[in-house]
């Protein structure tokens, strides 16, 4: 029976980089896959979403450069090559992960693994005895037990990235989360009338309700739909394609699409990954773990998806990086507990730390601005002036609490505020670096001198 210091379950972001982590701090690892290289993320998230996502949004810029000054004619677009480019995006990187884990000495199972014991892991009928497991399993689609879900034509995330390609004229997304109201962008974007229908009393009910209140806005003057408080009965077909009946504001409504996307969340693929002898404890199929990601039975670890909690691909890596850190005596480099929530709508979305609200629950007296960017100078250039910049210090010692953005780059500029909060960065450290002219970071300023009422590109706040 091979011998191996660690296995890990599952080659999605926490599990490759995981193991890669390992192998480079001398662990002998192997890592056990039961679909492709890359898991959701690269193969039917985030990296596929965001490859039709640009595909989408350029095809509608396109739509809006005579305001440009560049005329353009007879523009159309082709599902099929949109769909092929994706796919080959998504080859690229999942190509890429099997040559760095081999590059590393990472060996590679192929098949379904199964933890039959605190140090064995079972992979396609073969054991390998390991020091340390380590589950990183990742999550599916949920699907509530709403009738008509069952029918041709109602899709999960993964079914609509990794399925045929439908050129859709219309479509109805249930659920108003990160995952549906990228992909309503993404429909949109290509004409198609899109219905979002959300069950909570905003969209990305998780963020701060401004950004439910812009999105709509935003929706709104793209032609997408939007019904809140909105609680599905039953989906059925019609001569459009599909209905779907639900209940709103105390009445019954109902649109009809072509297809329907359930999008309400996902669930741990922690089903039938342990023997009936070794079964962890769990709270709702998510792996319980204490500090250093080790579950209940020692030597046998999780992270990621598998564990709950924010569901994103570089909040998995932190976690995967930090236990394979712990497990090795190493202080973990990245501070997992500071997570950065993007979305990449138009503008996009992103914020880390707490919000005003989130801070005045808690009991904190803090100093806070908001900077509208139609005073910035990049968004003007670029068409994306309605967006904004909001900030939260400690009133005391003016440490930055969190930031929310909803502007250009929005996804890119969040990583300074991450390793600021992480640091104890103050105000005055923050203003000490200057930013470039003109550029979407200049509001980053702007907010933060917001606080003291000195914003020079903003009219002042009456009192």
């Amino acid at each position: 029976m091979k011998q191996y210091d660690l296995i890990v379950i599952g080659a999605g972001p926490a599990g490759y980089v995981s193991a890669i982590r390992a192998a480079q701090l001398g662990l002998k690892t192997a890592i056990a896959e039961k679909n492709r290289l890359g898991g959701t993320c690269l193969n039917r998230g985030c990296i596929p979403t965001k490859a039709l996502l640009h595909s989408a949004q350029s095809y509608a810029s396109v739509q809006e450069m005579s305001a440009l000054g560049i005329e353009v004619k007879d523009v159309s677009y082709d599902i099929q090559k949109i769909h092929a480019r994706k796919r080959e995006v998504v080859k690229t990187l999942t190509d890429g992960v099997e040559q760095l884990l081999k590059a590393n000495g990472v060996d590679i199972l192929c098949g379904q693994a199964k933890v039959t014991a605190a140090d064995t892991v079972e992979v396609e009928g073969v054991c390998y005895q390991t020091d340390k497991i380590l589950v990183a399993a990742g999550s599916y689609p949920a699907k509530p037990p709403i009738p008509g879900l069952e029918l041709d034509g109602v899709v999960t995330s993964d079914d609509l990235l990794e399925g045929t390609p439908v050129d859709y004229q219309s479509l109805i997304i249930i659920g108003g989360g990160v995952i549906g109201v990228e992909m309503a962008s993404v429909y949109a974007a290509l004409g198609c009338k899109v219905t979002i229908v959300e069950g909570m009393e905003r969209m990305v009910s998780v963020l701060d309700k401004e950004f439910s209140q812009n999105l709509k806005m935003n929706f709104k003057k793209k032609g997408v739909d939007v019904f809140l408080n909105a609680k599905v009965t039953s989906v059925e077909k019609s001569d459009e394609g599909l209905t779907v009946h639900f209940e709103s504001k105390g009445k019954e409504q109902s649109v009809s699409a072509q297809g329907v996307l359930v999008s309400v969340g996902r669930r741990p693929n922690t089903a039938g990954l342990f023997a009936e002898e070794c079964i962890p404890e769990m709270n709702r199929g998510f792996l319980t773990v204490d500090h250093q990601y080790e579950t209940s039975i020692k030597g046998i670890y999780a992270v990621g998806d598998a564990i709950g909690g924010i569901q994103l691909a570089h909040k998995a890596e932190a976690e995967g990086l930090a236990a394979v850190a712990m497990m090795c005596g190493r202080e973990p480099e990245t501070n997992p507990a500071y997570v950065p929530s993007c979305i990449y709508t138009s503008p996009e979305i992103a914020s880390v730390g707490i919000t005003a609200d989130e801070a005045k629950a808690q009991g904190l007296d803090v100093k806070k601005a908001k900077y509208l960017m139609t005073g910035n100078g990049k968004s003007i250039i670029e068409g994306e002036s309605r967006g904004f910049i909001k900030v939260v210090f400690d009133a005391k010692t003016e440490k930055i609490l969190g930031i929310q953005m909803m502007c250009g780059r929005a996804t890119d500029l969040i990583s300074e505020f991450t390793g600021a909060i992480a640091n104890g960065l103050t105000r005055s450290q923050l203003l000490a670096g200057m930013r470039p002219h003109p550029s979407f970071c200049e509001g980053i300023t702007e907010a933060m001198e917001a606080v003291e009422g000195m914003s020079i590109h903003s009219a002042p706040v009456r009192k």
